[in-house]
């Protein structure tokens, strides 16, 4: 333990008031200081003590009336020295007080520091660190303590201190306007840049994906290149940050000066992907993304050839969804299925090579002392406002609790106000709140003893795929959030008799689990207040309305062409389009169709996304037809529409992403609308445009479907699910 400091030459007053002191005793040590002032008064270190004393008691008038005693009547330079021997005394007791976690007694010892030394940096600094342990800092402290404008001006600072603060800052209150400037400030003084890079990159990935705000976060990952300006890494979270933010351009500009820097073959695979997301989301530039989609295509097969198996955990990372836009761009399910098969392997591959440890003890669990339940975890970060969180909640109410105990692993945790988020909280029997760290998630499922691991998530999240990769549960599925991700350690992809064709065990790595009816069901949505009228759109209300709400990803080129054709059928007739993607972009590309296919430019309308779920839902009621996105379609979408029993005209092909709505409306009694061809998606559009009856027709049996189809029986589809894990279960114990 680290004594105050005291005058070297101890008197026995001395020794007794040191001995009050370590016991705690702050009034007999006091008083032992006091007749030691009485006996030496020339020896200033007795004020100095004597006035800690006081302080710790609480008695803070009194230790400042003790520190000016002892400096009265001294010169300038010995004042300046007295001063040096105090805030030494302090120094000492506070990073005693700090070590004991008694952070109470070291912020009011550092405060009464500040007022005798107003521009000590450090003591600042440490005045701001145990502010956040306390959690009082609001972050109003890095300008009215004056610290920012101190970095500015100060030659010599203590940076290993700068860089913690620093960190704890961005950990605790990132958003705060003045943390920008206060990182800015710090660069002047950093000498080693992987040591500031280390601790602004995952806090920025934070702040962009947990905490919803990718501009700010791409404004404080631009710092790092201030220090690296050529640095690959910091260049692909920027242009992420940038395409997160819909800033389409900025972000494509980005990924073109990442490939352009690229030197390594998988450098130039993940820069290809970012290229291609910039474009995706863009339709006009669809021509551009086909093109960037085959380089990437060819660089990938490139890279399966070389088959490296020491790639780093940051690069496979990126590599698990790097075949991502195949679905969206073709549906070719074997070509696609190939290819992400291979990668996802030569992922595994790496993962088993980097992790070797965890994998071989996650390969050697025991099952001693398993009770009777099976404990099923549900791997995600889409727990929350979102298609997978609004979809899923279903299984998790309805679930069995005397036969299952259901565990929650939230992947970024999003610390935000999210009801749904609040509500998955609430009915797992156990969750875990987990970050971005792959071998911390996996470590936990693996303590937990879960007997089978539900992914949620796919290839949509890198995290999970490596998650899975590690194997940390003996049976693990994939189901909802997207197909299969071809991941070796995962067993089963749950699908039912429509969304994969017969044949499609052929190019799945994982045994495809087939549900009896559906592989998705929910008991409804909530509807909100429409805020959407055909009076305020200049729609006429005799008009046919269509509509098609889905992101910029589906909306392939092909399609929308088919979609001005039925257009033009039906003269008329309107069409409404929303959703995530370059709104100018999204614009030119449809105006432009139309004016190609004969179609005026006056019949579109381009709505903004609605402030809520429920809204959206509710201002569905405004279209007669919704038409779906083909090769990839709607899913949620599509079940909202059909809850809302308006009438869908469908693609059918050949891949899940193609099959989504076929089976949905199989699922709800609904054949019409369906088409195999694409002359039978416009004829379908047509003929539903024309016929009002049929559409009549065709929302009565979507009403009356709510209380018979398979799709809007939630309690029907966890029982099958149920069963399937037991059968699951039971397949892996007979070994």
């Amino acid at each position: 333990m680290t004594s105050v400091k005291l005058h070297t030459n101890f008197t026995s007053l001395e020794q007794q008031a040191q001995q009050y002191f370590v016991k705690g005793n702050y009034s007999q040590a006091a008083s032992c200081y006091e007749q030691a002032i009485e006996a030496e008064p020339e020896v200033k270190f007795h004020y100095w003590n004597l006035g800690l004393m006081l302080l710790l008691q609480g008695q803070e008038a009194e230790a400042q009336v003790t520190w000016m005693l002892g400096m009265a009547e001294g010169e300038a330079q010995q004042i300046e020295q007295w001063t040096v021997e105090l805030i030494e005394v302090l120094q000492t007791e506070a990073q005693r007080r700090e070590t004991l976690a008694d952070y109470t007694v070291a912020w009011a010892i550092r405060q009464h520091m500040r007022e005798i030394s107003p521009t000590d940096l450090n003591n600042l600094l440490h005045l701001i660190d145990l502010a956040i342990k306390l959690e009082t800092f609001t972050g109003e402290e890095l300008t009215s303590l004056g610290v920012i404008e101190l970095i500015q001006s100060e030659q010599i600072i203590d940076i290993q201190l700068l860089l913690q603060i620093l960190e704890s800052i961005l950990n605790y209150a990132p958003l705060h306007p003045s943390v920008l400037e206060f990182a800015e400030a710090c660069l002047a003084h950093v000498r080693e840049p992987k040591s500031f890079i280390n601790i602004l990159v995952p806090a920025t990935v934070k702040i962009a994906h947990s905490m919803l705000q990718p501009k700010f976060a791409a404004l404080l990952i631009e710092l790092c290149l201030r220090l690296e300006p050529e640095n690959i890494e910091i260049l692909r979270h920027l242009a992420a940050f940038y395409l997160k933010a819909n800033d389409y351009s900025k972000g494509i500009e980005i990924a073109k000066l990442c490939y352009s820097l690229s030197n390594t073959l998988i450098d130039k695979v993940f820069a290809k992907h970012l290229l291609l997301r910039g474009f995706m989301d863009a339709p006009a530039y669809w021509e551009e993304a086909g093109e960037v989609f085959q380089q990437q295509e060819n660089l990938l097969m490139l890279l399966l050839e070389e088959k490296p198996t020491d790639l780093q955990a940051y690069n496979v990372l990126y590599l698990f969804n790097s075949n991502y836009f195949a679905p969206y761009l073709r549906d070719e399910p074997q070509k696609n299925k190939y290819l992400q098969n291979q990668v996802a392997q030569l992922c595994q591959l790496n993962v088993q090579h980097y992790a070797k440890e965890k994998v071989q003890k996650y390969q050697q669990r025991t099952l001693e002392g398993r009770t009777n339940k099976l404990k099923i975890g549900y791997l995600s970060h889409c727990l929350s406002k979102h298609s997978v969180g609004w979809l899923s909640r279903w299984l998790i109410q309805h679930h069995n609790r005397e036969q299952f105990e259901l565990y929650g692993y939230f992947i970024n945790y999003k610390p935000i106000n999210d009801p749904l988020q609040a509500w998955y909280v609430q009915h797992f029997t156990h969750i875990y709140k987990g970050g971005i760290y792959s071998e911390d998630i996996a470590e936990k499922i693996y303590q937990d003893e879960i007997d089978i691991l539900i992914d949620l998530d796919s290839i949509t999240l890198d995290v999970a795929c490596e998650i899975m990769a590690l194997k940390p549960a003996p049976v693990q599925v994939t189901w909802l959030g997207w197909d299969a991700s071809g991941i070796p350690a995962v067993d089963y992809f749950i699908a039912d008799p429509y969304v994969l064709p017969d044949s499609a065990q052929e190019y799945y790595t994982e045994k495809i689990w087939r549900l009896p009816q559906t592989y998705i069901a929910v008991d409804g949505f909530e509807v909100g207040v429409p805020t959407l009228r055909r009076d305020s759109l200049d729609i006429p209300g005799d008009a046919v309305v269509y509509l098609s709400a889905q992101r910029g990803f589906k909306r392939h080129p092909d399609t929308a062409r088919l979609q001005m054709k039925i257009l033009k059928e039906i003269p008329n007739s309107y069409f409404l389009i929303k959703g995530i993607a370059d709104t100018e972009a999204v614009q030119r590309f449809f105006m432009q169709l139309a004016e190609e296919e004969g179609v005026g430019g006056d019949r579109l309308r381009f709505l903004p996304l609605d402030q809520s779920e429920a809204v959206h839902r509710a201002n569905l009621a405004i279209a007669d037809v919704v038409l779906d996105t083909y090769p990839y379609n709607g899913a949620t979408t599509t079940l909202e529409t059909l809850w809302m029993c308006i009438p869908l005209v469908t693609r059918v092909g050949e891949q899940f992403a193609a099959r989504n709505s076929y089976t949905m409306m199989m699922n709800a009694g609904i054949s019409e609308g369906i088409a195999w061809t694409d002359e039978e998606y416009v004829e379908w559009g047509v003929r539903l445009g024309k016929d009002e009856a049929l559409r009549q027709k065709i929302a009565c049996k979507l009403k009356a479907s709510r209380q018979t189809a398979p799709l809007w029986n939630g309690k029907q589809f966890t029982r099958e699910m149920e069963k399937a894990y037991e059968q699951m279960w039971q397949r892996y114990m007979e070994g």
